[in-house]
């Protein structure tokens, strides 16, 4: 029942968009992960009264008044590893004044881990100069960050994956030119890679371009890519 209605207000009529309707904002805001949650806090100093936008107590995982905010609350949320440094850059920031910014995570109430964009700055207020007020706005951005870590491990993964592939065709191009064994051929590719401070990926890659280019005559080219490294192994002759 709405609090606002008196009993002698009509009942509500049912609607089959009710139950839609009466989704909470927290069950609105979950179904955008992709849009950053964004809330403004203001606490008035010394007294350490809060206040919260709708969107701050989203970011926490509650509903807007759901409890009062306090300096209890905001750093009970921080999480334990952050904690202490949220403390000091608030502290710092009630002493000196002047703007701040961090990246922390928070923990809901639902337990989930959270990381936030927090910024702020402290000002006298305008009706009592001996009154400072802490103000700013907090961002939720853990679905860009989870998206970004995604992005990045995609194409971690694919440029390991041509590499391997790179320094297992050039392996297999030097077990043909020199009759090598794989663990052999691979330790040429290591040797030369160390001896010219070269990655073995960029290595093999050119070895692929030689032998690529001259077929069974690229023995010297190849060489010449993996002196003097080569040349310790015994196997790869110089040809003449």
């Amino acid at each position: 029942m709405d609090p606002r209605r008196t009993p002698a207000d009509p009942p509500d009529t049912p609607s089959p968009l009710a139950p839609a309707q009466e989704r909470s904002a927290l069950e609105h805001a979950l179904d955008i992960p992709s849009a950053p949650l964004t809330g403004s806090y203001r606490c008035l100093l010394p007294e350490e009264t809060w206040w919260w936008s709708e969107g701050t107590f989203l970011v926490h995982g509650l509903e807007p008044g759901e409890v009062v905010p306090s300096t209890a609350l905001v750093l009970a949320h921080k999480h334990p590893d952050d904690r202490e440094r949220v403390q000091r850059l608030l502290a710092a920031a009630r002493r000196t004044g002047g703007p701040f910014a961090s990246v922390h995570r928070i923990v809901d109430v639902r337990g989930y881990e959270r990381t936030v964009v927090l910024t702020g700055e402290v000002q006298p207020t305008e009706d009592d100069p001996s009154t400072t007020v802490l103000q700013g706005f907090v961002t939720d951005v853990t679905a860009t960050i989870r998206e970004a870590a995604s992005r990045m491990a995609s194409q971690q993964v694919a440029a390991s994956a041509q590499s391997r592939s790179a320094i297992d065709q050039a392996k297999g191009a030097l077990m043909v030119l020199y009759g090598l064994t794989a663990d052999d051929a691979f330790a040429v590719l290591r040797g030369a890679s160390n001896t010219h401070n070269v990655k073995v990926r960029d290595l093999a890659t050119a070895v692929l371009a030689a032998a690529s280019t001259h077929g069974t005559a690229a023995r010297p080219f190849v060489e010449r890519l993996l002196r003097p490294a080569a040349l310790e192994t015994g196997r790869p002759t110089t040809a003449v």
